[in-house]
């Protein structure tokens, strides 16, 4: 059975305090799931970010989408997590990545290191992170969840803050199978000069065989988000896909149209695609970016919940 969509929205656009709570009521306003912030510098940061949307909004939950987790120390991380989880009231979902600009470790004089050690250390992180707010780890609250037991929590077993990883490669996609709640993908990978190169719909095909392969044994299957990158309601399909086709040399027009990351077209087209996202392939999250906030609205209202 499908899962109900739910949507997300990234605000990545740093505000003042009354323009940052502007923003999160807004987007509560307009139907969305999840508010959720990145981490990139030059960005704001993610979790006061995060408690000044809990303090702007009632009903969103709110995420981390995706902590770069080189940044991050494991022990202080869980700290973060445990207090922001605390002053949200448990609408925290905590995502993490191993994130992918080289040249924003070399500016915080951390180290990039290999592909193998970055998702090396991902997964120490995660590890150490569920270790230190686990039923017996030292940043344990074992304070209810309004409502209940939190999404993705075990049957019967502690509430925590649900966990999502933002995976493509393959070691990540198998990472994302035995520990997330909530599996993020990228629809994209990295290029050779950094950049991320969209996938097509038969690329993604493979990514979530490869997956739900290594999900067999799950009870409970992770829910699955995708991240949308291109948002535009129009009559004129072309037209609007056409400013972006530099951008994409490799891709026809017709190819640019046909990327799972890339709703183009009126409400009811992109509502049709975003049913046909979670028919082929699973996914009932979506994510926009913030440019995307309003142009994606109608279809929230018309989808959500569904």
């Amino acid at each position: 059975m499908s899962r109900p969509f739910r949507f997300g929205v990234s605000l990545i656009a740093p505000a003042t305090a009354a323009e940052w709570a502007a923003r999160c009521r807004r987007a509560e306003e307009l139907g969305y799931d999840v508010i959720t912030v990145a981490d990139h510098l030059g960005m704001p940061a993610p979790f006061p970010s995060l408690v000044a949307a809990a303090a702007a909004t009632e009903r969103p939950r709110l995420g981390t989408f995706v902590l770069n987790s080189g940044f991050w120390n494991p022990a202080l991380l869980a700290r973060e997590v445990a207090t922001t989880d605390a002053l949200t009231g448990g609408r925290l979902e905590l995502g993490l990545g191993t994130g992918y600009v080289a040249a924003e470790h070399e500016t915080a004089g951390l180290p990039w290191g290999t592909p193998r050690e970055r998702v090396d250390h991902l997964l120490r992180t995660v590890e150490e992170v569920k270790r230190f707010l686990g039923p017996d780890g030292p940043l344990h609250r074992g304070t209810p969840w309004p409502g209940g037991k939190a999404p993705g929590s075990p049957a019967g077993g502690p509430p925590r803050v649900p966990l999502l990883i933002g995976a493509n490669g393959d070691r990540m996609l198998r990472i994302a199978a035995e520990h997330a709640d909530i599996a993020a993908f990228t629809g994209a990978r990295t290029g050779r000069n950094g950049a991320l190169e969209p996938l097509t719909a038969t690329e993604l095909d493979e990514r979530v065989a490869l997956h739900r392969k290594a999900s067999a044994a799950r009870e409970e299957p992770a829910e699955l988000n995708l991240l949308i990158q291109i948002v535009a309601v129009t009559d004129d399909r072309s037209a609007s896909v056409r400013p972006w086709l530099p951008r994409l040399p490799q891709l026809t027009e017709r190819e640019v149209l046909e990327l799972p990351v890339v709703l183009i077209g009126t409400v009811e087209q992109i509502a049709d695609q975003v049913r046909g996202l979670r028919e082929r392939y699973g996914f009932s999250y979506l994510t926009v970016l913030e440019p995307n906030l309003e142009a994606f609205a109608p279809v929230v209202g018309a989808l959500r919940g569904r």
